[in-house]
């Protein structure tokens, strides 16, 4: 018997060695993987590209600002040749007024960052140095058109001081004039937990203030305000 009980037992087959089971969150851990690096690669060159136009615009405004001096140095040179009647006192004050509205602009929050601030300091620079070559004329214009820039400025920041910041907004130094691409809510805040204010149909123009993360302050051409997601605007053509 004990014969026949030792064949039965080497008769028996071995168990199958199974294979350790999968963690049950594998498949979805790779494939999230993937879909972030993909992501992250589509994201890196999106910001490639807008660097490279960002890079095009830089280009642009300074050939424009080049441009612009250029005129106002022919202009100057023009009132020298000619000789105009401005007088030393008239160049002396009008710089002085210019002074005054570029020290205005300097005291209000945001005036230094502002795009015409650069842009008086400049004038400023050019009527003293028209000065210095005894060309009053051509002070008297470079002061001026400084003052005006200073005055353009203040008129700006005045009428965005409005709208008081919210913890994290920043404020665009110069209104963006942008379209929607979409039909889109303006809402009262920024986030969706705001209540709508309005609604612009695909391709209204708005202006554009300041942002808060992903949202963007705006103002139609009726007077409206609030605020939109940033992917349903782009800039116009």
């Amino acid at each position: 018997m004990a014969a026949a009980l030792l064949a039965a037992c080497a008769a028996k087959p071995a168990p199958v060695a199974m294979a350790p089971a999968p963690p049950p969150d594998t498949v979805r851990i790779v494939d999230t993987v993937h879909v972030a690096a993909a992501a992250d690669r589509d994201l890196e060159q999106r910001v490639a590209m807008l660097q490279l136009q960002l890079l095009g615009k830089d280009a642009e405004i300074a050939d424009l600002r080049e441009q612009v001096d250029a005129a106002i140095r022919e202009v100057v040179r023009s009132m020298a040749r000619l000789q105009t009647l401005a007088t030393r006192a008239e160049a002396a004050s009008a710089m002085a007024e210019a002074e005054v509205a570029v020290q205005q602009l300097e005291t209000r929050p945001g005036g230094r960052t502002a795009a015409e601030y650069a842009q008086a300091k400049r004038l400023l620079e050019m009527s003293s140095g028209e000065f210095n070559r005894q060309n009053f004329g051509g002070s008297v214009y470079l002061a001026n058109q400084a003052k005006t820039a200073a005055s353009t400025a203040r008129g700006r920041l005045a009428e965005s001081a409005g709208d008081s910041l919210l913890p994290g907004e920043v404020r665009f130094s110069v209104p963006l004039r942008l379209r929607l691409t979409g039909r889109g809510n303006v809402r009262n805040g920024p986030g969706t937990r705001f209540g709508v204010a309005f609604t612009l149909e695909r391709g209204a123009v708005v202006l554009a203030h300041s942002y808060s993360g992903q949202w963007v302050r705006v103002s139609d051409d009726q007077g409206r305000r609030g605020w939109i997601f940033h992917n349903l605007i782009t800039s116009v053509k």
